[in-house]
């Protein structure tokens, strides 16, 4: 297999997340030592925010009335999107009873979570769309109360937009929090008295690191990093759409990751040629964002076929994939470690961040390998039953106490053994023998 690295990533993310850990530590013990109160003082100290937490119905509305329509109508045209795509993927997931022995059936319930959590990070914009991707999904699971947290916007409130989007989506509670104190809220269920089962949505190493120490307290969607952005190109793709498209992925932070994947020499030296450009003519925090991002992480790979590029790209896993190819089928078919796929020069990563209908929180650094994105999946539990006559009773009885006895287990054999009397006094069965250690 011959690979090339026109251009290599001189950092990993995984180097800049060490320091989040000791500080996200610290804080968790804190706030769970002294609740509410050390919520509040984190709020003060480090987003400059001492209003109340919750917001009221009237506050809700009052704010909304600061949206001008034209932003309302969008806003509402991107959660009916993700709405309808996570109203489908939950009409995908269905409960069947199936009977696996005379006698004996067993099934599954297909079941929301009582409580979700969905963040979205506040930072130097409005992430609109972190608002709806979360709580709309939740919604379309069939959540019965979801409650929503995202900080003070330049140390004001909540922006209004995303609170918007917040509340049209169908969040139960809002909270003005922001980073570690609202991932830490959510769990424990401060304010509103009703911790989360599930807590979802994207932010810094700050909030990725709270979830990642949370998770078993709580179920979690991914364990996030920087944003990242793969696009496979042969000779057929237009080079200037495909730097564009690394470079929309780059603006993300320093530390995310474009990588492209081509078979095209030529089109990755243009390529190449053009990325530092776009970066240039970006305005100044995005420009900064996206060149550090493109000197220390992006990557250029040149492999010999298509069949070398699907590999490398299921190596590396990338959170976003684009293909910019011929014979889409193909990729579509081959593919398998991405986290979304983006099938064809039409779409792009933008339009599934923003407003297409596929959720837009997804695994990263590798992640993908195993694990797909936030989905309605990530709300819902599967959950198993069986129920049995007396009679099946009998058959899966004697398996059952021959095979604990196997295992050591003699208190599990003689619930088989007892239940085996009761229904059947006098019969004699073969339960087998005590193994001898």
């Amino acid at each position: 297999m011959a690979t090339t690295y026109l251009k290599r990533a001189s950092k990993t993310p995984e180097t800049e997340t060490a320091t989040a850990q000791k500080v996200v530590t610290d804080m968790l013990a804190e706030i769970e030592a002294r609740r509410e109160a050390a919520v509040l003082a984190y709020a003060k100290s480090l987003d400059q925010w001492e209003g109340e937490p919750v917001l009221t119905r009237a506050e809700i509305d009052h704010r909304a009335a600061e949206v001008p329509a034209a932003v309302r109508r969008d806003i509402d045209f991107a959660i009916a999107q993700v709405s309808a795509f996570a109203r489908a993927q939950r009409e995908s997931m269905r409960e069947f009873a199936v009977e696996l022995h005379p006698g004996v059936t067993a099934g599954q319930r297909v079941l929301p979570v009582n409580v979700a959590g969905c963040y979205a990070p506040a930072g130097r914009y409005a992430h609109i769309a972190s608002a709806y991707m979360g709580v709309a999904t939740a919604k379309a699971a069939g959540v019965k109360t979801i409650v929503a947290c995202s900080g003070p916007f330049r140390g004001g409130p909540m922006h209004p937009y995303l609170l918007y989007a917040f509340d049209k989506a169908g969040a139960d509670v809002i909270m003005t929090l922001g980073g570690v104190q609202a991932i830490a809220t959510m769990a424990y269920g401060l304010f509103s008295g009703r911790p989360a089962d599930v807590i979802v949505g994207p932010g810094n190493k700050f909030v990725a690191e709270a979830k990642r120490a949370l998770f078993g307290k709580v179920g979690i969607d991914v364990f996030a990093g920087p944003s990242e952005v793969a696009v496979i190109a042969d000779d057929s793709a237009d080079a200037a759409i495909v730097a564009s498209d690394l470079v929309g992925q780059a603006e993300h932070g320093h530390e995310s990751p474009a990588w492209l994947f081509t078979t095209s020499v030529t089109l990755a030296e243009q390529v190449m040629q053009r990325v530092p450009q776009l970066i240039e003519q970006l305005p100044p925090t995005a420009r900064d964002a996206a060149g550090c991002a493109w000197r220390d992480y992006g990557e250029v790979i040149v492999c010999d076929s298509r069949e070398e590029l699907a590999q490398v790209s299921d190596r590396y896993a990338s959170e976003h994939l684009e293909v910019h190819a011929r014979d889409l089928d193909w990729w579509l078919a081959n593919l398998t470690c991405y986290g979304s796929l983006f099938v064809g020069e039409e779409t792009t990563v933008a339009f599934g961040d923003k407003a297409s209908g596929p959720n837009h929180v997804l695994p990263t650094r590798g992640a993908a390998r195993y694990s797909g994105g936030l989905s309605v999946h990530k709300f819902m539990k599967t959950l198993t039953w069986q129920r049995m006559s007396r009679t099946a009773a009998r058959d899966i009885g004697e398996v059952t106490a021959r095979i604990s006895r196997l295992e050591g287990m003699e208190a599990h054999a003689r619930t088989a053994d007892d239940r085996l009397a009761k229904y059947f006094p006098g019969t004699r069965f073969d339960l087998g023998e005590p193994v001898k250690v």
